[in-house]
């Protein structure tokens, strides 16, 4: 504890946070990756005049609460404080709006990657461009802002990520990691930049609109990991530490999307390597060794925190209904005068899920509390059916919703493997699904068919990650990012492989069966829905 402390005391320590979809996690590691602490809060979208959305006040209020909470742990633990560190990395959920006028001032709410409202602009620009464009890409919800002839559009100066706005309220600079970029607008993986004919195409494509700027005056500077990315001002610092126990100038990492730093805290950044996130969203990351023959509107392309190119299966929906489903049954135990703790709630419920049947039993669940891209959803409903025939058990029940979890992800990665037989050599997963041990892995693995690992930072994602990345920064260009996660950090990892159960895999498929042919009573519903509204 003596040492550590004396670490924190000299800042010769690293700052990591990630603003996550429902908890804003910071971590404070050495230079040798080893978290020495961790701090929190939790935050939640709102769905407001029909946007998923978090207020621009919450962001910094929660930012600092997590702040604050990783000082108090620093306290608690250590008895010192933070007061300088060699570097701050800064990550936050991918895509989504945010534009800012010239006085930095935001013009509509934020538009998280949670929305489904692109559709007509998504479609447009995936054939304009003859490359996958989501709906969740700040390209999709600006030309779809275009088609709904919003005001605010004229008077965009600058356009950003989650990340992107933090960092560069705490910097002064206006850049982004090109992970999180490329989730903004295609790549060019040949300049590691925003593709020049995808630019100047888009801008020729909306000259009628006429407006005073062109797309790349309005986007961030791309940069890599391992380059610089500005300094804490004496403003950033207050912004982050309003007590005003931390110090100006501490240098910052490029800021970066969930997606990238999941696949720093995986080492999953090679050729043939891959990651997979689950936690409100569930997302795989499948790092390639050539592009795809074709364009899949179920797989993103997008790169990795050095620039390589990787297929994307994403899905907007994973833990919100199974957390829905978990806090009922708490609330049940709670009427009757039982109190339990939310981790041993999950804990036994998830290993309850082990004793079901392989295909639970025949029930049928879908976790779509928003909309959800690769089904064709613009909105959520989530259901559960379970048919007269069904086994209607507690097992198969919340099996069911660990099966369902993962089910609009298997599409897209069904295709990278069937259709472009993309090899897979591992896949390591993290996120909070994974906090019981074994069950979703094991559940994930054989939906796969591929062995999963976990590591045991598992639960600390992308804030390890960004936190790693800025560690990074310390190398100043003498080992590539590769070598360095894999000399540096992950040389003693403590990983648990789970390999895919016959008899689950088997029931799995017969699940996604009734799944795929399911998802249009999802369809009807929530059209129904919109009806009685």
């Amino acid at each position: 504890m003596q040492n550590e402390k004396q670490l924190i005391e000299n800042g010769d320590i690293v700052i990591g946070i990630e603003l996550g979809s429902t908890r804003i996690k910071a971590v404070l590691i050495d230079e040798q990756g080893m978290i020495l602490a961790t701090g929190g809060a939790d935050w939640e979208n709102r769905f407001i005049d029909s946007i998923w959305t978090y207020d621009q006040q919450e962001i910094w209020q929660k930012l600092q609460e997590a702040y604050q909470d990783l000082q108090k742990t620093v306290k608690d633990k250590y008895r010192t404080v933070i007061r300088n560190a060699n570097s701050i990395g800064i990550s936050g959920m991918m895509h989504g709006y945010l534009p800012f006028d010239k006085q930095g001032k935001q013009l509509v709410s934020f538009r998280t990657w949670r929305n489904n409202i692109t559709l007509q602009a998504s479609e447009t620009l995936t054939s304009l461009f003859d490359y996958p464009i989501p709906q969740r890409w700040s390209i999709a919800h600006l030309y779809q802002a275009m088609l709904n002839n919003e005001t605010h559009l004229s008077q965009i100066d600058y356009l950003t990520t989650l990340a992107g706005y933090i960092h560069w309220q705490l910097t002064g600079e206006k850049v982004l990691g090109i992970g999180d970029a490329s989730g903004m607008f295609p790549i060019d993986i040949k300049t590691s930049s925003f593709d020049r004919e995808m630019l100047a195409k888009f801008d020729e494509y909306i000259s009628d609109y006429h407006f005073s700027w062109k797309i790349a005056d309005i986007l961030p500077k791309v940069l890599v990991a391992g380059q610089r990315a500005g300094q804490l001002t004496q403003q950033g610092a207050l912004l982050l530490d309003p007590t005003g126990t931390l110090q100006a100038g501490i240098s910052l990492c490029a800021p970066e999307g969930d997606a990238g730093t999941g696949m720093i805290a995986t080492n999953c950044i090679k050729e043939k390597t891959g990651n997979i996130s689950v936690g409100t969203s569930a997302f795989a990351m499948i790092v390639l060794e050539k592009a795809l023959t074709k364009t899949y509107s179920e797989l993103d392309i997008v790169m990795t925190p050095a620039g390589k190119l990787v297929a994307m299966a994403h899905a907007n929906n994973c833990s919100t209904d199974i957390n829905a489903w978990v806090h009922l049954l708490g609330e049940t135990l709670q009427a009757f005068g039982i109190r339990i703790c939310t981790e041993e709630l999950y804990q036994t419920l998830f290993l309850e899920a082990l004793k079901g049947d392989a295909d639970c039993g025949g029930l049928l669940a879908y976790g779509f509390h928003s909309g959800e891209h690769n089904v064709g959803l613009s909105e959520g409903c989530p259901m559960f059916l379970h048919p007269t025939n069904a086994k209607f058990t507690l097992p198969n029940f919340v099996r069911v919703h660990l099966y369902t979890a993962f089910g609009a992800m298997k599409l897209g990665m069904d295709i990278l493997r069937e259709k472009e037989h993309v090899n897979i050599d591992h896949i390591l997963g993290h996120g909070g699904l994974f906090k019981t041990e074994n069950v979703a892995q094991q559940i994930l693995a054989s939906a796969l068919n591929i062995p999963l690992a976990t590591m045991n930072t598992a639960s600390n994602g992308g804030a390890w990650g960004i936190a790693l990345l800025a560690n990074f920064l310390q190398q100043e260009g003498k080992i590539s990012l590769e070598d360095y996660l894999d000399q540096y950090i992950f040389n003693q990892s403590n990983i648990n492989i789970v390999q895919p159960d016959p008899e689950m895999a088997k029931g799995y498929q017969a699940f996604m069966q009734r799944y795929k042919a399911g998802i249009n009573i999802v369809r009807t519903a929530v059209i129904s829905i919109s009806d009685i509204k």
